[in-house]
């Protein structure tokens, strides 16, 4: 199985011009607006076409709400692509606290229309992730059995607050939570490779998706680390659409010459442990 972790597909009149030339920009010609119609709306069977070319089994979709980023992603946006699909799709949920409250409430309500995990966007959002406003959002994922992604590292889009995204303000959550699968996204991206690379080492529940790093860069950016230690910690995701190709990033993984078994688990075992009913 082939599973991408780590996609938006968004209605692209709620995203802001810096996310379409970011998308433009590190797609490098991949194909992806052909899933989309003339008004920018993603059509299923498109998306579905698109992502069976491509070997994609499942594809968890992020909604994101970042108005001073990248724009207003609503989950209800993505529950067309669901809903043709739900064997191949499943939905990821995001709160904000300068938006949402109480926040518990929303991840509830988000988690009630099908969501299987929680994405938080510190960086985006604006708001450090230990935030103890989240914390009742964190104690909800525990009792409803669903992960929580972080947005892990830095971001280039304006508005973003990049110091939001070191890993280590995590720290106490992490510990507080042991229960609680966590997942940081992008990996410590930027800065922060070694600080995310030791947490997933050293703690049970914390796991790192490889979305926006290109493969091939990998053991350059954890060269102090057993790469294949480590990959037993990697959830594949691509951040599509910035992305030249889902299958073309999976066969850069599979070049990195892990042995077969990890190699499994970084391509879709690892989110089959940590995401549920996937």
């Amino acid at each position: 199985m082939l599973v991408d972790a780590h996609m938006h597909m968004p209605r692209l009149s709620t995203v802001k011009p810096a996310w379409l030339e970011w998308a433009a920009e590190f797609s490098r010609g991949y194909p992806w607006r052909d899933a989309y119609d003339a008004f920018g709306d993603p059509i299923p069977a498109r998306v579905v076409a698109l992502l069976e070319s491509e070997g994609v089994d499942r594809a968890l979709l992020f909604c994101e709400y970042s108005p001073r980023a990248t724009g207003s992603q609503v989950i209800e946006d993505l529950l067309p692509l669901r809903d043709f699909n739900p064997d191949r799709f499943r939905l990821v949920a995001n709160v904000n606290p300068h938006l949402h409250y109480p926040v518990a409430s929303e991840v509830e309500r988000q988690l009630d229309l099908g969501a299987v995990a929680l994405k938080i966007h510190p960086v985006h959002g604006g708001f450090s992730p230990g935030d103890p406003q989240l914390r009742a959002a964190y104690a909800l994922c525990v009792e409803r059995g669903v992960p929580v992604i972080i947005h892990s590292g830095v971001s280039s889009f304006p508005g973003s607050q990049s110091k939001y995204g070191n890993p280590e303000l995590m720290l106490d959550v992490v510990e507080e939570f042991p229960g609680l699968d966590f997942v940081f996204a992008h990996g410590g991206r930027g800065w922060w490779y070694d600080t995310a690379a030791f947490l997933a080492l050293a703690k049970p529940n914390v796991w790192l998706d490889l979305a926006g790093l290109p493969p091939r860069k990998l053991p350059e950016y954890y060269a102090r680390f057993d790469l294949h230690r480590l990959a037993t910690k990697w959830i594949f995701g691509t951040d599509w659409p910035g992305v030249p190709g889902v299958a073309r990033n999976a066969q850069a993984v599979a070049a990195l010459g892990l042995p077969g078994n990890i190699l499994d688990g970084v391509l879709s075992g690892n989110a089959m442990k940590v995401f549920p009913g996937l």
